[in-house]
């Protein structure tokens, strides 16, 4: 018995199915930047907006102090008397003959270096004694009326005492210039101290930190606004003291040469050396200034 056969049209059929893979892309949308030439606008508008009013506001004073002091008669050289006077001080800055007969350059950097000493030594204490004053009511009450007695002594009525303590005058200005810097950072660090959040305090005690992690971790960083505040303060008042200090202790150092100018009755001298001293005593604020922002992530005074 035969099969019946199949014919085709009975056949079953395959059917090719074709399977279409559809990648999805992803489109980031980015800000529009504007052109480099608005951006270079812009920065110079603002750089326009700091610069020139402070330029517009010397240029004014140069020209009054140019009419007034070149009448007859005047006491005071006009600026441009000044100049011509110290231009080899401006453009030879460098110049050592020996002794005290130096450039500029070599009475600032004495200076600073005395200053970079003493400063250095009133961080350290006054950051370590104003953290015990703000963390401990009992040193605050037995340690801040003597320091509000003491602050108010002017700086250089420590130099006859140093000076006998000492007996040189490198140690004794740098110990000024510690005794004078050293009060406003002590303040100001025991005011942060005490303007810690008691927040901060009972996550300190919550995950156990020691006193030296809650020091590093909670203290310094909670109270670095204050404690800036008070640094700022410090170098200005350190670059006070030490030029007035130079002025009687001698030696090289941007006091002594103002000091040596006088006597010499070199006024040009005098007027271009308290130039450098407003411009490296406003550079020095504006140092800790920046490093106060950056440390402090802008919440110090700027």
């Amino acid at each position: 018995m035969s099969m019946p056969a199949l014919s085709n049209d009975s056949a079953p059929q395959v059917v090719p199915t074709a399977v279409a893979s559809t990648s999805a892309s992803i489109v980031t949308m980015t800000p529009k930047q504007p052109p480099k030439a608005e951006r270079y606008v812009k920065m110079a508008r603002e750089a326009a907006v700091r610069v020139v009013p402070p330029l517009i506001v010397l240029a004014l004073f140069l020209l009054i102090w140019e009419l007034v002091c070149r009448r007859a008669g005047s006491a005071l050289p006009p600026p441009s008397r000044v100049f011509s006077d110290t231009r080899e001080l401006i453009f030879d800055p460098f110049f050592d003959h020996g002794g005290i007969d130096k450039g500029l350059f070599w009475h600032l950097e004495a200076s600073l270096r005395r200053v970079a000493f003493g400063y250095a030594i009133a961080v350290v204490v006054g950051v370590g004694v104003g953290t015990l004053i703000g963390q401990s009511v009992w040193a605050m009450r037995g340690l801040d009326p003597i320091f509000q007695v003491l602050r108010t002594i002017p700086p250089l009525a420590w130099l006859p005492l140093s000076l006998a303590a000492f007996r040189d005058g490198q140690p004794s200005a740098i110990f000024v210039i510690f005794i004078t810097s050293v009060w406003p950072i002590i303040i100001n660090t025991a005011v942060g101290i005490r303007n810690i959040p008691q927040d901060y305090r009972n996550v300190a005690a919550v995950v156990q930190l020691n006193p030296l992690e809650f020091f590093a971790k909670i203290m310094i960083p909670a109270a670095a606004p204050y404690i800036f505040t008070g640094l700022r303060i410090g170098i200005g008042l350190s670059w006070l003291a030490i030029v007035a200090a130079e002025m009687l202790i001698g030696g090289v150092g941007i006091g002594f040469f103002i000091w040596d100018a006088w006597n010499s009755s070199h006024i040009s001298e005098i007027i271009l050396a308290l130039f450098y001293v407003g411009i490296i005593g406003f550079v020095l604020d504006r140092m800790i200034a920046v490093v106060g922002k950056i440390v402090t992530r802008g919440t110090a005074t700027n």
